[in-house]
C-alpha cells in the first residue's frame, strides 16, 4: 500500500498527465489517464515474473536485482523529500485522455523499473507464501495507486491550490521517508542474498 499510494502522489510523467487533463478538460479526464496503469502494466508485470523465475535460482543476481531495487527506492524517496509541488502552468491539447496516459505509462521507465527490480521480487516472495497474498499485494497495490491518482484528478478539478500547497508537500515528504525504509529494506534482503549477511 505504501508503495502504491507513494507511486501515486509522486510527481512524475503520469501525474504531470492527470493534472494536465484534468485542468484542460475535466476531472473525468484525469481519471481516465489515472487508469492507464491498469491497462499497460499486465504485460510489463508477466514479463518481470517471467525473468525473475528464470533466475530463482540465481541468488548472486536476486541479491543484485535487491540492491538495484534499493537504489530505485532510495532514489525516488529522495525526490519525494525534495518535491515542490506540481507546476501547474500547462498548454491546452484535445481530449485523448486514456490514450495519452497509456502511451505516457508504456514509454515511462517508471512501471519496468519498479516491477523488475522491486514489484516482482516482493510478488514472488508473497506468492511463495500463499498466492492470495501475492493477489492481495497486487490489488493493494493498483488500488492505491490508482487511487491516489484519481484522488489528484478531483482535487485538481475542485482545489488547484492543493497541489502547489503545503499538505501536498508534507503527504510527499512523508512518503518519501517511508519508502526510505523500505530501501534499506530491500538492502538487507540484497546483501543476504549475497550471503555478505546472516
Amino acid at each position: 500500500m505504501i508503495l502504491g499510494l507513494s507511486a501515486g502522489f509522486s510527481p512524475g510523467p503520469l501525474l504531470a498527465l492527470v493534472v494536465s487533463e484534468t485542468l484542460q478538460h475535466n476531472i473525468r479526464s484525469g481519471i481516465k489517464v489515472a487508469l492507464a496503469p491498469i491497462v499497460t502494466d499486465l504485460p510489463i508485470i508477466l514479463i518481470s515474473l517471467f525473468i525473475l523465475a528464470k533466475l530463482s535460482n540465481f541468488h548472486t543476481v536476486l541479491g543484485i536485482i535487491s540492491l538495484g531495487g534499493g537504489i530505485f527506492l532510495l532514489l525516488l524517496g529522495y525526490q519525494s523529500l525534495k518535491t515542490q509541488g506540481i507546476d501547474l502552468d500547462i498548454q491546452l491539447a484535445s481530449p485523448k485522455s486514456l490514450s495519452k496516459g497509456v502511451f505516457t505509462n508504456f514509454l515511462s521507465p517508471h512501471p519496468y523499473l519498479f516491477w523488475l527490480t522491486i514489484g516482482a521480487p516482493i510478488m514472488t516472495n508473497a506468492m511463495n507464501q500463499n498466492f492470495l497474498t501475492g493477489v492481495a499485494f497486487i490489488c493493494g497495490f493498483y488500488f492505491c495507486l490508482v487511487g491516489a491518482k484519481i484522488t489528484v484528478a478531483i482535487v485538481t478539478g475542485k482545489s488547484r491550490s492543493f497541489l502547489t500547497g503545503r499538505s501536498y508537500r508534507a503527504t510527499i515528504r512523508c512518503l518519501g521517508l517511508l519508502l526510505i525504509i523500505l530501501a534499506g529494506k530491500l538492502f538487507y534482503d540484497g546483501l543476504t542474498l549475497l550471503q555478505v549477511m546472516p
